[in-house]
């Protein structure tokens, strides 16, 4: 699922110069120091659904603040299209402090109001999703914070003390039809910011605060998922994400700098050279979770209409820079392809669904801003 972006946002992409300045020490011949032992990346498990239409990836948050958070509905659709956790205030809250216009505040509290163990701040915002103009859906809420636990109790979960995010009272499609409580509820786990606040405050990954111990990297990989494990209730898979990256891992993916984008951060998406029928052109591309079972290609040259490519299309893929290679064959069920126009779209994304995790490994280095590509 994807953040919506203005449309010029990516029609040029710029390169990024890091700094970086490494400051030299010398020991104590006196007190020689002792290298720290270097710390195992966390395993963070996810379940992996399929109920025969569409394939998901989630996860469940456990508390919020004091809130013990123990129904099934509290489930997150795990999400490399956006950044940021995006949880409904229905039972979070009080539901006497939830109207379908907002969050009341106390007379007392015009700025912000603490409440079961959350601080939620008088900043309200909307966050738009979508691979297109005709899949929008918005969310509507406000900053919070709080400690969060995520994930399977005792089996992979993390608590994050004190996390910024969305907390919403209101989520609608693009007709402006209103969605049962905790349906749009999402841990967004990409770079980039959902929302960022008048106070300079953002939304993004829950990841980016998780400290993952001595000498690893902030950031995640997740190897190929394959089909084996999806089924209509979700069979948990406790290694499904790797939190924390060590040198081996960064050198044996494809390696492709982000861009930063005021008010966005880095966005995931990367340029490709793609082809479908034997037409070539350049696209940007971000790789989703969050979307199935379509992908969408962004042809500047196509009509104005909306195209499924036919079953049995070849797909194919070159990032440039990079050089990773992907393709696939249209089918029936799988790897299902629209082909749509910019300009009639909304979007200049082109959108790789859940299906391109199914076969490839991914990663996302949050230190240096790198995303990391490798076939498996």
């Amino acid at each position: 699922m994807m953040k919506v972006y203005p449309l010029r946002l990516f029609f040029a992409v710029s390169g990024i110069f890091l700094l970086f300045f490494i400051a030299s020490c010398s020991k104590d011949k006196k007190n020689p120091q002792t290298t720290p032992t270097q710390a195992t990346p966390t395993n963070f498990g996810l379940y992996e659904a399929d109920s025969s239409i569409y394939k998901i990836l989630y996860t469940f948050v456990t508390k919020v603040g004091t809130q013990d958070v123990t129904s099934s509905d509290y489930d997150l659709l795990f999400d490399t299209g956006s950044g940021g956790m995006v949880l409904d205030a229905h039972g979070i809250i009080p539901s006497s402090m939830i109207t379908s216009t907002g969050i009341t505040f106390p007379a007392n509290s015009t700025d912000s109001t603490v409440v079961n163990g959350i601080t939620i701040y008088n900043q309200k915002a909307t966050i738009s999703y979508g691979d297109d103009v005709s899949t929008t859906d918005n969310v509507y809420g406000y900053l919070a914070y709080a400690s969060v636990t995520l994930g399977e109790p005792g089996n992979g979960g993390i608590t994050i003390k004190r996390l910024p995010f969305f907390l919403y009272y209101k989520a609608s499609d693009t007709k402006g039809n209103v969605f049962a409580d905790h349906e749009f509820d999402v841990l967004g786990v990409s770079s980039e910011y959902d929302v960022t606040f008048p106070n300079n405050v953002y939304i993004t990954s829950p990841f980016q605060y998780f400290d993952p111990g001595e000498g690893l990297l902030k950031g995640f990989k997740m190897a190929a998922l394959g089909t084996n494990n999806f089924s209509l209730d979700g069979t948990f898979v406790p290694g499904a994400v790797t939190l924390g990256l060590t040198s081996s891992d960064l050198s044996s993916f494809t390696m492709h700098q982000l861009t930063y984008y005021p008010g966005d951060g880095y966005a995931p998406i990367i340029p490709v050279s793609l082809t479908y029928n034997g037409k070539t052109f350049t696209t940007n591309t971000i790789f989703d979770t969050g979307t199935e079972p379509y992908s969408y290609i962004q042809d500047p040259t196509a009509g104005n209409t909306a195209v499924l490519l036919p079953v049995n299309t070849p797909v194919s893929l070159t990032t440039t820079p990079g050089g990773f290679t992907y393709s696939y064959a249209t089918s029936a069920n799988d790897n299902i392809t629209y082909v749509e126009n910019p300009t009639q779209s909304g979007s200049n994304v082109t959108v790789m669904s859940l299906e391109f995790f199914l076969t490839n490994d991914f990663m996302l280095d949050y230190y240096d801003h790198k995303l990391g590509l490798k076939n498996n």
